[in-house]
């Protein structure tokens, strides 16, 4: 069960980083912003996989934290691009 759980892990960790590219190259913030969302679960997923592994809680209260970090930072990022509008507008603020 720990090598389909390890394969598992390993998947999910490829797949986030192949959606870090997007995260880079995404032609709008919009699209950025969604798929650092994604990367964000994925990472979520992978935590509660290896907490299951090495049955240990600490990695589940790393996971606790690292989802309450990141619906932080989509509120708060969500929130700026709707006050100050569309990637390049022109505005300053």
């Amino acid at each position: 069960m720990n090598i389909f759980l390890t394969g598992t892990a390993i998947f999910i960790t490829v797949n986030a980083l192949i959606c870090l590219y997007r995260v880079i190259k995404g032609p709008t913030i919009q699209d950025r912003l969604l798929t650092l969302g994604i990367v964000g679960s994925s990472m979520l997923a992978v935590l509660v996989l290896l907490a299951s592994i090495f049955k240990s809680s600490i990695y589940l209260d790393v996971a606790i934290l690292f989802v309450l970090l990141n619906f932080i930072v989509m509120v708060v990022v969500s929130r700026y691009l709707e006050t100050y509008g569309k990637e390049g507008n022109g505005s300053d603020r």
